[in-house]
């Protein structure tokens, strides 16, 4: 442009009444006025960042959520029944025994078959598969060492004795105790003797037959009755101890800290920024749900969210069963178990075994009542009930908020099972398993 055009334009500009100063004038001030709002939504942002979210915890809440915190597990209860369950070289023998489909009547089972590490112990289905279908699904042996009674009825007082049981199932490993101790004798003696002492020899096929139990099976309970008193007692002997080497490997299985847990640590330690890391505003509402409204806590309490004990829940029966009578049998059974507390297997003393003796046979509440079983990782464990019959969390959640018990109605909003749903897949985490000293890393 021209110095003759540029003054051209000024007088325009003058005529028109345009202040080309004030122009730029209000130009910068329109600057300066969007640097402003942008610094104060910056502050804004900053001060919702420390500002803590929603309403604050009572102290009373507090001590709830603490109970509820990984951080406050002691350390498992002993066992007086299982002499070497605190052994490392029993918890790497027991792992090798978790792991091992030789320990199944056609090759193809094994303990982790029904307990898959990548399903957190479990197997993902409404009735477990071995050799055969089972009635029942697989809970979790994550956390286990710390549970008074196994199985969903109870029907064993111990790991190692429930670790027992479907080995001679004839729809899980499907073998009976002298073909598992003849697999010892040929496979593990090193290990064995190393734990337990001399290995009596089961070679003898006359006096050690290959399939020999107390089953219902006619040709098994028939071998086995034939068979000596002092060899029967060599072999239940071993058969035992079987089972207490993995219970010493399953007792060292743990869970890590979940969401929640860091949630808690959070809370405890008053910090904000790391209580907003740790869980949505959808899920912390759902902890209030679960502590409050949904009553929850009335079974799941706990660092391990359960209380271990036997309700009748009134889940729909499975079509073609007979109703699960559930803790009414398991009852019976563990009071008769040869490898109970009281047994001659265990290591017990009797003092040790009260459980045994406060047995109450004519509570009417164990009829179809099946135990309590922790809820943490439950987002990567379903199906859910003893038989898989509620298949999601929203299932489970609807389940609970139209069960009509005396004393446990809740009336959740659609809002609120939400939130719920929300908050119980927080409780998932790592599982921690033990090194290789046989101790579990966390400890």
């Amino acid at each position: 442009m021209t110095e003759r055009e540029k003054a051209s334009q000024t007088e325009k500009s003058a005529e028109q009444g345009v202040d080309t100063t004030d122009s730029k004038s209000l130009s910068r001030r329109l600057l300066i006025g969007a640097a402003s709002l942008v610094v104060l939504v910056i502050v804004g942002i900053s001060v919702y960042a420390v500002w803590p979210r929603g309403p604050q915890w009572t102290d009373s809440e507090v001590t709830l959520l603490r109970s509820l915190w990984i951080g406050e597990l002691a350390p498992p209860p002993a066992d007086p029944s299982n002499a070497v369950v605190d052994d490392p070289r029993a918890v790497a023998f027991g792992e090798e025994l978790f792991f091992d489909e030789s320990l199944s009547v056609d090759g193809s089972v094994s303990c982790a078959t029904c307990h898959d590490p990548d399903q957190s112990f479990t197997d993902g289905l409404a009735f477990s598969e071995g050799v055969g279908v089972t009635g029942r699904s697989a809970p979790t042996v994550i956390g286990t060492a710390y549970s008074d009674w196994f199985f969903w009825d109870g029907r064993k007082d111990s790991m190692w004795s429930q670790a027992l049981g479907p080995l001679e199932s004839p729809v899980e490993h499907g073998g009976a105790r002298t073909f598992y101790v003849r697999i010892i004798d040929q496979e593990y003696r090193v290990q064995y003797e190393e734990l337990f002492g001399e290995l009596p020899d089961f070679s003898d096929q006359e006096r050690f037959p290959d399939n020999a139990a107390p089953l219902e099976d006619p040709a098994s309970s028939a071998a086995w009755a034939a068979m000596t008193e002092e060899d029967r007692d060599s072999v239940n002997r071993v058969f035992a101890n079987m089972g207490k080497a993995i219970s010493a490997y399953q007792r060292q299985i743990e869970f890590g800290p979940s969401r929640f847990d860091q949630y808690v640590e959070a809370v405890v330690n008053n910090d904000n920024a790391a209580m907003r890391a740790a869980l949505t505003p959808e899920e912390e509402a759902g902890l209030r749900v679960f502590i409050g409204d949904g009553k929850c806590m009335t079974c799941h309490l706990g660092p391990l969210m359960t209380d271990n004990r036997f309700y009748n829940l009134d889940v729909p029966s499975v079509e073609g069963q007979d109703p699960d009578r559930g803790r009414a049998v398991g009852i019976q059974q563990v009071a008769e178990d040869e490898f109970n507390c009281l047994g001659r297997y265990s290591d017990a003393a009797p003092e040790d075994c009260e459980h045994l003796e406060a047995l109450d046979f004519d509570d009417p509440d164990i009829e179809n009542a099946m135990r309590t079983v922790t809820i943490r990782n439950i987002a990567e464990t379903a199906p859910y009930m003893h038989a898989g019959q509620l298949q999601t969390l929203e299932e489970v959640v609807e389940h609970y908020n139209v069960w009509e018990e005396p004393g446990r109605e809740i009336d959740l909003t659609e809002e609120q099972k939400a939130q719920l749903v929300a908050f119980l897949r927080s409780l998932s985490s790592e599982v921690i398993l033990p090194d290789e000293s046989g101790e579990t890393a966390s400890r």
